[in-house]
C-alpha cells in the first residue's frame, strides 16, 4: 500500500505529494502552523541592588602572624651539648639541658641526685676537684632514638687518655615545655681496682649461702 500525505505550509496552496511516482489521493487537510508554531518566553528582568560600603569606613585590621613553630634539638645532640658545656665549665649553658626533675645515678654513689640544683651541685664539685685540662671524649654515641642515648667516653688530659678513665652512659630524654631536656642519667665508670678472675671466684661462693629477703634486711646463711 503506498500512501501520500499532503502538508499545509502558510502562504502556499496545498498540493499532493507523490511518493514513489504513484499519485494519490490527498489526505485531510492538516494545518501544522498550530503544532509547529514558535513559542516565546518572555521573561522580566529584575533589579538586583548592591550596597557598597564607602572605602573611607574601612579601617585596615592588622593580625599578628603566630611565630613558626620552634625546632627541637635532636637528642643526640642535647647529650653532646652536655658533654661540651662540662668541658667549658659552663654550668650555665649545661642548666636547660637538664630537667626541673632529672635523676643522675652515679654508680661510685651510694644514691641518685635528684633535681637539677642538686645535679648542678654536683659537676660544680666534680669541675673544682679535676685538672682543668682533663675533657671529655665521646667515642661512640647512639642517634636512632629521639628518647634515649647511649654513650661511650673516656678523659684525655692535653690530648692524651688518661688512665682509668673509660665509662659509659645512658641518657633519657622528654620534650619539656618545648625543649628537649634530660630527665634520667646513669654514669657507669671503669673501675681503678680490677680483680679481673677474683670477681668471678667470689660470685660463685653464692651458691653456698642463702639470701633471705626481709622489709628491712637482707639475712645470708651459710648452706
Amino acid at each position: 500500500m503506498v500512501m501520500s500525505s499532503v502538508i499545509y505550509f502558510p502562504h502556499y496552496s496545498s498540493s499532493t505529494i507523490s511518493l514513489l511516482g504513484f499519485s494519490a489521493v490527498p489526505l485531510p487537510y492538516l494545518n501544522t502552523h498550530h503544532h509547529f508554531q514558535r513559542r516565546r518566553l518572555w521573561t522580566t528582568p529584575t533589579k538586583t541592588q548592591l550596597r557598597v560600603s564607602s572605602l573611607d569606613n574601612l579601617k585596615a585590621v592588622e593580625v599578628a602572624s603566630p611565630p613558626p613553630p620552634k625546632s627541637l634539638v635532636p637528642a643526640t645532640d642535647v647529650v653532646r651539648n652536655f658533654y661540651e658545656g662540662i668541658n667549658r665549665r659552663d654550668l650555665a649553658a649545661v642548666e636547660d639541658l637538664i630537667a626541673e626533675k632529672c635523676v643522675y645515678e652515679d654508680l661510685i654513689f651510694s644514691g641518685p641526685f635528684v633535681g637539677r640544683q642538686a645535679i648542678l651541685d654536683f659537676f660544680k664539685k666534680f669541675i673544682d676537684s679535676i685538672i682543668v685540662d682533663l675533657q671529655f671524649v665521646i667515642d661512640d654515641i647512639s642517634t636512632e632514638d629521639s628518647s634515649a642515648v647511649g654513650v661511650t667516653w673516656h678523659l684525655e688530659w692535653k690530648g692524651r687518655p688518661f688512665p682509668l678513665s673509660k665509662g659509659c652512659s645512658f641518657y633519657r630524654l622528654e620534650v619539656v615545655h618545648g625543649n628537649r631536656q634530660i630527665i634520667y642519667g646513669r654514669d657507669s665508670v671503669e673501675p681503678a681496682i680490677k680483680p679481673g678472675e677474683t670477681a668471678l671466684v667470689s660470685f660463685s661462693l653464692f651458691r653456698h649461702f642463702q639470701i633471705s629477703a626481709h622489709p628491712y634486711k637482707f639475712v645470708v646463711r651459710w648452706i
